[in-house]
C-alpha cells in the first residue's frame, strides 16, 4: 500500500473494505474484465484480525472457484464433525460436506493478495466521504461504478440506505486452547437468553479453537441495553466450560442481520456483504453471502461498463442477488423466527437425531444455502407433537 492521492483520480471500479466481499468484488471484476483499473481500499494493513467464527463453509469455495482462488484454505486441516445442543437435548454427526476453519487474519490476507495479483491496486485509505452525482470517494477519487464492502458499520451503506430498525446481534470472539473434548470439531451450544443465542467453539486444527458466543440485540435498545463484554463471556463461559477462562485475543462485533427481503438501490453503487445487511439471522454466518454478494457486485460492474450502461448496474445486482439468495433469505428469516422459541430449538435438535435428512438441511440454512422443506417440517411437528421420551439422550448420527 503505497502513494498518496493526487487532487483527482480516476478510476473504473473504487470497492470500498478489502474484507472477502471487497476482494472478491475486485478478483469478479478482474476476472470479467482484466483491462479495469480496480481501486481497492481499506482502512487497515492486511493481515488484520475480524471478529469472526472463521468457519469457511463449503459454499464459499464454491463461489471463489469461479474466480480461480478456492485454494485460499490450503493447509488448514478441513473438518466434518458437527454438535448442536440445548441444555441436555443434543445431537452430533457428520455434515455432508467438510468445512474449514480459517482465522480472518490468514483467510482476507489470502484474498487480498489474489485481488492484488490480479490487478487490483490495493490502498490504505479510511474513505470519509461518498458523492454520488457525479460519483466521487472521499472527495477525490472519482469512479464509475462504487462498490461498497466496508462491513457492518458501512458508510456506502448509510449514504444510500436508512439502517435504522434492522435487526442485530451481538457477539465476542476468542481463542483458546484445544480440548480432547473439542478436538476435530465444530460445537454449536444454544443459551437461554434472547434466542437466537448460542455459544461455539470451532476447531482450527493447529492447536486452538475459535470460540465465542453471540445473541440477538433487543429491539428497543434504550429500555433493554446490549449485553456486556463481562456478561458474553460469562454466557460462553457456562455453555463451554474453559473457554473463557483459557482464552484470549477477545474482539466483539455487531452484526446486521438480514430480513424478509434484500434491498439494493438502482444506480452505480452496489452494496456487498455485511455492509448490505446480508447476515444469517438464524446463525450469524456471513463469509458465504459476502463472497458470494461480492463476486455479484465485481462481475456486475465489469459487465454494465462494457456495455455502458454503469447506471444500470444497481438493478442488475439486485436482480443477481436476489435470484441467487432471495429463497433462501426468506426461508432463513422464518427459521430465525421459529428459533426464538426454545421448544421449537429443542424439536430441531430431536428431530436431527432422528432423521438424516433434517440434520444436513438445519446445516445447510445455516451454512448459507438452505431452504426449509416438507422433511424438515414434518421432522419439526413430529417432535413438538411428540416429544422424545428420553428428552435427555445424546442422539448421534454416524
Amino acid at each position: 500500500m503505497t502513494g498518496a492521492m493526487s487532487s483527482h483520480e480516476d478510476w473504473d471500479v473504487v470497492v470500498v473494505g478489502a474484507g472477502p466481499a471487497g476482494s472478491a468484488a475486485a478478483l469478479a471484476a478482474l476476472a470479467e474484465d482484466p483491462g479495469l483499473r480496480v481501486l481497492l481500499l481499506d482502512r487497515s494493513d492486511f493481515p488484520r484480525d475480524k471478529s469472526c467464527g472463521d468457519g469457511i463453509a463449503p459454499h464459499v469455495l464454491d463461489a471463489l472457484a469461479s474466480v480461480g482462488a478456492a485454494d485460499v484454505v490450503a493447509g488448514w486441516t478441513p473438518l466434518r464433525r458437527l454438535e448442536l445442543s440445548h441444555g441436555d437435548v443434543r445431537v452430533e454427526g457428520d455434515m455432508a460436506r467438510e468445512v474449514h476453519v480459517v482465522p480472518r487474519q490468514v483467510f482476507d490476507a489470502r484474498l487480498v493478495e489474489r485481488a492484488t495479483g490480479a490487478g487490483a491496486v490495493l490502498r490504505r485509505h479510511r474513505v470519509t466521504s461518498l458523492d454520488l452525482d457525479p460519483l466521487v470517494v472521499s472527495g477525490s477519487l472519482r469512479a464509475r461504478v462504487v462498490i461498497g464492502a466496508d462491513g457492518a458499520g458501512s458508510l456506502v451503506r448509510r449514504r444510500l440506505t436508512d439502517r435504522r430498525g434492522e435487526p442485530r446481534a451481538i457477539a465476542i470472539r476468542g481463542y483458546a486452547p484445544t480440548t480432547p473434548e473439542l478436538l476435530g470439531r465444530q460445537v454449536i451450544r444454544y443459551g437461554d437468553r434472547r434466542q437466537p443465542s448460542y455459544a461455539w467453539a470451532f476447531d482450527r486444527g493447529d492447536g486452538l479453537v475459535n470460540v465465542g458466543y453471540g445473541e440477538l440485540l433487543p429491539g428497543d435498545r434504550r429500555r433493554s441495553p446490549a449485553p456486556s463484554r463481562a456478561l458474553l463471556l460469562e454466557q460462553l463461559e457456562q455453555l463451554v466450560p474453559g473457554a473463557a477462562t483459557t482464552g484470549g485475543d477477545w474482539k466483539g462485533h455487531h452484526l446486521p442481520l438480514s430480513g424478509w427481503r434484500w434491498h439494493q438501490p438502482d444506480g452505480r453503487v452496489l452494496l456487498a456483504g455485511d455492509a448490505a445487511g446480508l447476515v444469517n439471522p438464524m446463525t450469524g454466518e456471513g463469509i458465504y453471502y459476502a463472497v458470494a454478494t461480492g463476486i455479484s457486485a465485481g462481475r456486475t460492474a465489469a459487465r454494465a461498463l462494457a456495455v455502458g450502461t454503469a447506471d444500470d448496474a444497481g438493478a442488475m445486482h439486485r436482480r443477481d442477488v436476489r435470484r441467487l439468495l432471495g429463497s433462501h433469505l426468506r426461508h432463513t428469516w422464518v427459521s430465525s423466527r421459529l428459533a426464538q422459541s426454545p421448544a421449537v430449538v429443542d424439536a430441531g435438535i430431536r428431530a436431527a437425531g432422528r432423521d438424516r435428512h433434517v440434520f444436513d438441511t438445519l446445516v445447510e440454512i445455516g451454512l448459507g444455502d438452505g431452504r426449509i422443506d416438507t422433511g424438515l417440517v414434518r421432522g419439526l411437528v413430529g417432535s413438538l407433537v411428540r416429544p422424545s421420551h428420553h428428552p435427555r439422550a445424546t442422539m448421534e448420527l454416524s
